[in-house]
């Protein structure tokens, strides 16, 4: 079966003056002609156009094309073989450039895109970034932080006032609870951690009970996000530590 030009040029996604130029520097000539003298191209034409796409898809000029396909050592079994290794190699590299984007992409500090005056605003005097410096250190790379780089990059303006208010209740609420002298593991207390573990679910991460009770121990051990909560009220880090502990128990 043979083809016309517009045909093959159809086939292989190129265009005619492409194939013309291939046949006018003796890279692919057509193996035959019809009557009135157009090009045909046969399977074996086909073949070789094939060729010549992979190595011009993988940068070869098309001088080296026509030595690499005119040897006549060469075994089109070995050309297989060459373009797979070269086309592994370049989809190797692809990943690791795909890999080094998302890393950038998701490395940008909890994805607060506000401008200085905006989180002013929102924030005051406290620094966003610096709780985000420490999760980053923490958990970068995993996929918990990862969905937290998602979603944190979507927020608004507005996104981060809710959420700043809703901290305030929620710290308000648990001085409350703990000025009334309530333990850490009463229904209000428990409650709390409970409301402090759907938080986090809904503006970060999915946040299990494990996970919770591992940010508890945290609150206590590590010093800004101690002193975070100490400043809400004192005792509240390991308070609320207890509270998360019993509040997962109950859960299990």
């Amino acid at each position: 079966m043979d083809h016309s030009v517009g045909q093959v040029a159809g086939f292989a996604g190129v265009t005619v003056r492409t194939l013309h130029h291939y046949d006018g520097i003796g890279l692919l000539s057509p193996s035959g002609r019809s009557h009135a003298g157009h090009r045909r191209y046969d399977d074996g034409d086909l073949d070789r156009l094939q060729q010549i796409l992979f190595y011009r898809e993988l940068g070869f000029p098309l001088e080296e094309i026509a030595v690499l396909l005119d040897d006549p050592d060469a075994d089109p079994q070995d050309h297989l073989r060459r373009q797979h290794d070269l086309l592994s190699g370049r989809i190797a590299e692809l990943q690791k450039m795909a890999a080094a984007v998302e890393t950038a992409m998701e490395a940008r500090k909890m994805g607060i895109n506000l401008t200085p005056e905006e989180k002013f605003e929102v924030f005051g005097a406290k620094d966003p970034e610096e709780h985000a410096e420490e999760a980053e250190r923490r958990w970068g790379g995993t996929a918990t932080y990862a969905e937290s780089q998602r979603r944190v990059a979507r927020c608004t303006k507005d996104d981060w006032k809710r959420m700043k208010a809703e901290v305030a209740a929620w710290g308000e609420a648990y001085g409350a609870v703990m000025e009334a002298g309530e333990p850490a593991g009463s229904e209000a207390a428990m409650g709390l951690a409970e409301a402090h573990r759907l938080h986090i679910s809904t503006w970060f991460y999915e946040c299990t009970y494990e996970i919770h009770r591992g940010l508890g121990e945290m609150y206590v051990c590590d010093p800004q996000f101690h002193a975070y909560y100490e400043s809400i009220r004192p005792g509240l880090a390991e308070h609320l530590r207890d509270a998360i502990d019993a509040n997962a128990e109950r859960r299990a």
